[in-house]
């Protein structure tokens, strides 16, 4: 549970590296998180042909809204520190804005193991005996 809110915690930061572990983690709590708000907006937001009152449209989407603000930056920061773990630029991600093939290749990047060994974004956060990495 904690390596799925560490990219909340760290919420801005795109310094440092992050394991795959982190990153994986927090993408299943944006699932576990999407998927009944995805079921929200299914059964709420078209309102009966009768009615005349958007209001529980507007109110879901106003959640969606709210859950993108949430967790638009740290999913950012935190596959940047997986690139940084890998021992790569963060400008990486521009590579999602490739028609077809760019988010293949972001999700063959995430898969990837990082460096063993500090690296020029900082120490490796598997390594046991390193100073804390996330203070």
């Amino acid at each position: 549970m904690e390596y799925m809110i560490m990219p909340l915690k760290r919420y801005a930061e795109f310094s440092g590296r992050s394991r795959r572990k982190e990153y994986w983690m927090f993408v299943l709590l944006q699932m576990l998180l999407l998927v009944p708000l995805v079921l929200l907006v299914t059964l709420f937001a078209a309102p009966p042909a009768d009615s005349a009152d958007p209001f529980g449209s507007v109110a879901v989407l106003a959640v969606l809204g709210v859950y993108f603000l949430v967790f638009f930056i740290p999913g950012l920061a935190v596959q940047v520190r997986r690139f940084h773990d890998q021992d790569k630029s963060g400008w990486f991600i521009l590579l999602g804005f490739i028609p077809y093939v760019g988010s293949i290749v972001l999700l063959v990047f995430m898969c990837l193991e990082g460096t063993r060994g500090p690296n020029r974004f900082g120490p490796d956060p598997k390594d046991p005996y390193a100073e804390d990495v996330f203070a």
